[in-house]
């Protein structure tokens, strides 16, 4: 599989690591649940089939944080941004 990187360009997926899902969302540390909602976060997720967005570092290369929208069965890449610029469209 290949990453392409904003700012590197096409690389293995080899030089990346794996990050996570980028669609959940860290829960509050501060809230009266923490301790069942963190465990909710960390070890409770639904196994999708189809588009997931996911968070990769390019750890070999630039070091940036890159959002990956992969195609679980195929794993083919249809979009590839800087995690930074999430907000923005693309």
């Amino acid at each position: 599989m290949q990453i392409t990187c904003p700012y590197c360009g096409a690389r293995d997926a080899q030089e990346y690591s794996y990050l996570g899902d980028a669609t959940q969302k860290r829960p509050d540390p501060a809230g009266a649940d923490a301790e069942s909602a963190f465990h909710d976060y960390v070890y409770l997720r639904d196994n999708l089939s189809g588009a997931q967005d996911e968070y990769w570092v390019h750890s070999a290369g630039c070091r940036h944080w890159v959002r990956v929208t992969r195609d679980m069965r195929s794993h083919e890449i249809s979009r590839v941004q800087f995690a930074c610029d999430e907000g923005a469209s693309s």
